[in-house]
């Protein structure tokens, strides 16, 4: 299975680390470095999370990570990153 990241997910990923990174940089590679590990591991084991609760679609599922919420898409050959965001803050719409 191949991971397709929708540029939603890349735009949306690269604000959180350049966002960290105000902070402490080492902490912004950090994160970013385990993030990715961890979205390599979804096709190993793609039902590992929960149904989306904001997407209503068997084969959506949201993977949480330090705080945020990752929602992806399962298909047939492949696992489609859609979004990543605080959980305290969804922001989700189609026009996106």
């Amino acid at each position: 299975m191949r991971i397709k990241q929708q540029e939603k997910f890349k735009r949306e990923f690269k604000q959180i680390v350049e966002y960290i990174a105000k902070d402490k940089l080492s902490v912004a590679k950090k994160f970013k470095k385990e993030l990715i590990q961890q979205l390599e591991l979804i096709p190993d084991f793609p039902y590992k999370y929960t149904a989306s609760k904001y997407i209503e679609d068997k084969k959506t599922r949201d993977m949480t990570f330090k705080g945020y919420t990752i929602i992806y898409k399962i298909e047939n050959n492949s696992i489609e990153i859609l979004t990543i965001f605080n959980q305290n803050l969804p922001v989700l719409s189609d026009n996106e």
